[in-house]
């Protein structure tokens, strides 16, 4: 860490709030020149609303207290001076690439604009750089992928391609806000390390907005930890994670998945797949592109099995074909080789509908797999109109409550909880809403699709306990899709990992998260920083 006489952003006493509500409330914290400052807490806990307010992003918000910035305060400044300070001394990474991004516009458009706008340069100028700072960032023939759309980039490059639009000035101060959510472990690394190179190379100071501990533990100087709009302790990264003095802080602190699965399953083969590989067609360049199509073949032929009570966990980094492998399971996409669920081949539209009520899926983004238009008891009882048409209205809404409570949600808690929208729960409590549906068909197999990877560490555990507690009751099998090796320690009975569409590596989860033997399922277990021992797992 440099020291400095005069920290380079000091906020003092910073409250912000909607209307009648306050939702950031008298925060005070500095950033040193050249200083890793990582700002920690849950969902809802005012973290994201610091960071923005302190750039005048908040729309309709209520805003006091001072923020000084090199001898200004950026609180009273107006909106044509804070427009010359975004992106040239003070640069923004937001959490989703996909969404900060143009879609109508190349990544090399979008960074050469910021530069033109910031720095003067010519057209010409801007683009060259552009290619430089893609290039730095570590992005592949960047040359090539400066002429690329957001949605031709894999998360990482898109990830990439912000940071080197935020870096395009050599600024100050970097606000990186949840820069690697959702990422695969070993492209979370990638991008950890490369922030951490930059921020030598350039001398800039980092604040890190986040939920991530682990990443705070490798990344960060100090550490300042807000709950429900309090700021309730900060310090040095290694002390606070040593000796945490507030209760809160040793609660995120404890809070990483915890294995309570039950060991024995049944003998009763629910899913039974052999040489089962998924191919996409893609086009051919040139005349005989006319005639037909080319052939990307997204998983190599693998056998797999789940049996009753079991979970088989797919890990692997973006890319590796574990989505498309859930796809076919889940007969949503065509297959070669042999699937069968319950002894039955994805077939006649008869036979599916009885399989289909077997087999059901459990999204990675619970916000967007669950209709905004539909209500509560809508939403859960879908499924019941489908496959129990016998039931009428008042035996489905019995049902649907009855879901509800196992996972969680009751009308005590949540008066008026089957009118409600899907808008009004928080993530958790969304992804209970997610289970809830799955689960009130009552199926066999559930495939599972990165059921936590955009909640907190505390909202995760919940969530894999909750599905920990139903596999031991009705004893679900569950195919796990990750790329979080501690989920897959957690839950998994057995694991496959796909590289490439091809599996690397099989086995139970002391084999493979223990012991792993190929080099990818090596650098994904050093990648999550796991300390696995027998003890742990069994």
């Amino acid at each position: 860490m440099i020291a400095a006489a005069t920290p380079l952003l000091d906020v003092q006493n910073l409250t912000v709030g909607f209307g009648p509500k306050t939702v950031v409330r008298g925060v005070s914290f500095h950033v040193n020149a050249g200083e890793k400052l990582a700002l920690v807490g849950e969902s809802g806990s005012g973290k994201t609303i610091t960071a923005l307010s302190l750039l005048g992003l908040v729309q309709n918000a209520r805003v006091s207290g001072q923020a000084w910035f090199e001898g200004r305060d950026l609180l009273k400044l107006s909106e044509h001076a804070l427009r010359g300070l975004r992106g040239q001394d003070i640069a923004m990474i937001f959490q989703e690439p996909m969404m900060a991004l143009n879609p109508l516009f190349n990544i090399g458009e979008q960074i050469a604009e910021v530069i033109e706008l910031k720095q003067g340069l010519t057209a010409k100028q801007a683009s060259l750089l552009a290619i430089e700072l893609l290039a730095s960032t570590g992005v592949d023939e960047a040359i090539r992928r400066v002429n690329s759309f957001p949605h031709q980039l894999s998360g990482g490059q898109r990830q990439r391609a912000m940071i080197a639009m935020a870096l395009a000035c050599k600024p100050k101060l970097l606000l990186a806000d949840e820069p690697t959510t959702a990422l695969d472990v070993t492209v979370r690394a990638q991008i950890l390390s490369l922030l951490a190179d930059l921020q030598r190379q350039t001398g800039m100071a980092v604040l890190m907005i986040t939920h991530d501990l682990n990443l705070v533990r490798r990344f960060a100087n100090r550490i300042a930890v807000m709950e429900q709009g309090h700021l309730v302790e900060q310090g040095d990264v290694t002390q606070v994670f040593a000796n945490a003095v507030q209760p809160y802080t040793r609660r995120l602190l404890a809070s990483t998945p915890r294995r309570e699965v039950d060991e024995a399953w049944g003998q009763q083969v629910l899913l039974d797949a052999k040489d089962l590989a998924v191919n996409y067609p893609v086009p051919i360049a040139g005349i005989k592109g006319w005639f037909k199509k080319g052939v990307f073949q997204a998983v190599h032929p693998v056998n797999l099995q789940l049996n009753e009570g079991q979970t088989l966990g797919i890990i692997g980094e973006s890319g590796s074909g574990k989505t498309s492998l859930a796809q076919a399971v889940l007969g949503l996409i065509p297959s070669i080789g042999q699937l069968q669920v319950l002894g039955q081949a994805w077939g006649s539209a008869v036979k599916d509908r009885l399989t289909r009520k077997a087999v059901q899926v459990v999204f990675q983004d619970p916000f967007s797999s669950l209709s905004p238009r539909m209500t509560v008891e809508e939403i859960v009882g879908e499924g019941l109109l489908v496959h129990e048409p016998s039931l009428n209205a008042a035996q489905r809404k019995s049902q649907v409550e009855a879901v509800l409570l196992e996972v969680g949600l009751g009308n005590a808690e949540f008066p008026g909880l089957l009118q409600r929208y899907p808008h009004e729960f928080s993530g958790g409590q969304r992804q209970r809403l997610a289970i809830a549906r799955a689960l009130v068909i009552k199926p066999k197999v559930l495939v599972l699709d990165e059921p936590t990877s955009a909640l907190d560490v505390t909202v995760q555990q919940q969530v894999l306990q909750l599905l920990q507690n139903l596999q031991k009751q009705y004893r679900l099998a569950y195919l796990l899709i990750t790329h979080d090796a501690q989920v897959v320690s957690a839950m998994a009975h057995r694991v496959m990992v796909l590289k490439n569409g091809q599996l690397v590596e099989d086995g139970t989860v002391r084999q493979i998260m223990g012991a792993p033997q190929h080099s990818y399922t090596k650098q994904l277990v050093a990648d999550a920083k796991l300390d696995f021992s027998v003890d742990k797992l069994l």
